[in-house]
């Protein structure tokens, strides 16, 4: 399988936003997928193995990168001034999981569902709300509210002038 699937997976992969270590996630993710579904008989071919795991790579690349630009839609607008070093920087990580804590129960719950890469369909039915469109509200209210918490904290203000 390493021989005849890596180059195609890889390809799709970095053509994608992705790195190579994405490469290797994406490709281990794949294969314990594929021997899920052939231990549990559930693996239907309806195209050659090759195609089929092209799409289970597919599929799994979708997924994360979803899950990328929800967690960075979340994360980009915290930050008045967004990088990379902030996700790092333990100050900022402890700020973030304080206000998070001040949320209440449901808008804490929604955005983890929304940061899980779940979808409004989703996330509307677990949290039995009206429609994905109301969900979707409610995840942008929730992260409002999350980020006037963040905004109001005074460690976050010291943060800013330091950084």
């Amino acid at each position: 399988m390493y021989n005849n699937y890596l180059q195609s997976v890889r390809h799709h992969v970095l053509k994608n936003s992705g790195t190579e270590a994405d490469v290797s996630d994406v490709f281990q993710e794949s294969i314990i997928a594929l021997y899920s579904r052939i231990t549990g008989n559930t693996l239907y071919l309806t195209t050659d193995l090759k195609g089929y795991f092209f799409g289970i790579a597919r599929n799994i690349w979708s997924s994360m990168l979803r899950k990328r630009v929800r967690i960075s839609e979340i994360d980009a607008d915290i930050a008045e001034e967004p990088g990379d070093e902030d996700m790092q920087d333990p100050l900022f990580e402890r700020i973030v999981f304080r206000s998070l804590q001040k949320l209440k129960p449901d808008a804490r719950m929604i955005l983890t569902l929304f940061s899980e890469g779940l979808s409004y369909e989703d996330i509307a039915s677990r949290m039995e709300l009206k429609n994905e469109g109301y969900a979707r509200r409610k995840k942008y209210l929730s992260k409002e509210a999350l980020i006037g918490i963040i905004k109001e904290d005074p460690e976050y203000k010291d943060y800013l002038r330091f950084r």
